[in-house]
């Protein structure tokens, strides 16, 4: 799983989150809201949490089973943590290889013509970090 961190870039880059069953999230409150919540990682499920999608936009309804009461967020007051298969797919053509290097894994794509390389300790932190890169190239 990514991190927040990386998972906020992406998401103020411009990657537009279709929920899905099985795709993690976690809470992107106000800053009233306790901060232990938006720490919590939830999952998209059709018996716990389902997206239910209106004219008026997109909701992540919680059906009961959470420990604290929330009915719905709206899809903005989430982060989505994709997986590695979610990230490796969104980088589509560009992605070249992934290695695994002593300490780290490393990613590589080509943007625009230029091989480029991403690394860190786990493998999908490298996906996102490409991804990034590449959503940025495309702004």
């Amino acid at each position: 799983m990514i991190s927040r961190d990386l998972a906020l870039q992406l998401r103020d880059a411009g990657l537009v989150w279709h929920p899905d069953s099985g795709d993690r999230f976690q809470l992107d409150l106000p800053s009233d809201v306790e901060a232990d919540v938006e720490a919590d990682t939830f999952t998209v499920s059709e018996m716990t949490i389902e997206t239910r999608r209106y004219p008026t936009g997109t909701i992540l309804a919680f059906n009961g089973t959470t420990e604290w009461a929330l009915d719905s967020v709206a899809l903005a007051d989430a982060v989505w943590l994709p997986r590695e298969d979610q990230l490796r797919e969104l980088l589509r053509a560009t992605f070249r290889a992934l290695r695994r290097l002593p300490d780290a894994f490393e990613v590589e794509v080509e943007l625009g013509g230029e091989r480029r390389r991403f690394e860190h300790p786990d493998a999908a932190e490298a996906y996102g970090m490409a991804l990034l890169a590449l959503i940025e190239r495309t702004r």
